[in-house]
Order: C-alpha cells, then sequence, then structure tokens
C-alpha cells in the first residue's frame, strides 16, 4: 500500500443473539459473535491494519462488535456512530464514505448485510485477490471483513476503482 492509497476495512457485524421482544436495532451480541468479534481485533493487531476513523452502525450489535474489536486492538481510532450505516444499501455507504475528510487514509466500516456485501462487490476491480473474492461472492457472513485499497481520494471513490487486497472471517 502506497502513501497514497486509502484502505477501506468492511467488517459485517459479529454473530447476534435473537432475545424475545428485542427490535432488530436493540439486539447484542451472542457469545460466540463476542468471541469473533475480538477474534477479529486480535486478526488487525497481528496485520497491523489499524483504522484511522471508524463508522459503527448505531445498532446495539454493530456497537458491541466494534468495543470487542477495539479492546484487542488498542485502537485510538476516531469513532462515529451512526444511524447512516444501519440498514443501509450499498449506494447510502459509498455515499457516506464519499464524505470522509481525506486526513483518514484507513477507515473500518462496521455495518450489516446486504449492504456491506454489497459495497465489497461494487467497489471490487476484480484484480484482486481471486480465492478470496471466491469466498466474499459465496457468502459475507457475521465478522466477516473485506479489506479493499482505495487509489484515490474518499470523494472520488466509485464503482470498480478498490482493489481487494483480502477477505478474512476470523472465528474465536
Amino acid at each position: 500500500m502506497s502513501d497514497t492509497t486509502r484502505r477501506l476495512l468492511l467488517l459485517r457485524h459479529a454473530k447476534s443473539a435473537w432475545p424475545h421482544g428485542v427490535t432488530d436495532h436493540d439486539r447484542p451480541l451472542a457469545d460466540r459473535g463476542r468471541r469473533d468479534a475480538a477474534a477479529v481485533g486480535q486478526w488487525l493487531a497481528a496485520n497491523r491494519v489499524s483504522p484511522d476513523l471508524v463508522l459503527v452502525s448505531a445498532a446495539q450489535r454493530a456497537r458491541e462488535t466494534w468495543e470487542a474489536v477495539a479492546a484487542e486492538l488498542g485502537s485510538t481510532a476516531e469513532v462515529r456512530v451512526t444511524d447512516e450505516v444501519y440498514d443501509a444499501g450499498a449506494g447510502d455507504l459509498l455515499d457516506v464514505l464519499r464524505d470522509v475528510q481525506e486526513e483518514s487514509p484507513r477507515v473500518l466500516v462496521v455495518g450489516h448485510n446486504p449492504g456491506m456485501e454489497r459495497l465489497a462487490a461494487l467497489l471490487d476491480d476484480g484484480a484482486g485477490a481471486s480465492e478470496d473474492r471466491a469466498r466474499l461472492q459465496a457468502k459475507f457472513p457475521t465478522s466477516g471483513l473485506a479489506v479493499l485499497d482505495v487509489p484515490g481520494p474518499w470523494s472520488a471513490l466509485d464503482p470498480k476503482t478498490c482493489h481487494l487486497a483480502m477477505f478474512v472471517v476470523p472465528r474465536g
């Protein structure tokens, strides 16, 4: 990754619980989700992939995912919890990312499917890691993390302009 390349990390929230009477927005992580989110943080730390800015869905399970990731990563990133990421489609997420300031070269989005999966597919230029792309296209499971290199400014982010560096699904 060059100094001018930005890195976009798309993380689907970890496995959530389905407690009776709890709204979708307020669903917490399941025990497995807490373990898997910690594993994502460990993976990011081991691979020295640390975001400068984190955009987190306001949903409980997404916030808890980031908290578990951050605890393992020791992150000092700026964190924005926003409803703009909750239930957002690929186009909505793309608009959010185009508004990111250039001072943030590494951005992590903690969101939901199908938006995360569709955004990864929309941005991928097809020239990156083919085995990872095949896994990504087959399924973007909970705790799935797509790492994309963005060659230009956030404001110029467009379909098919990013290079899929890797797709991983850390499990705890």
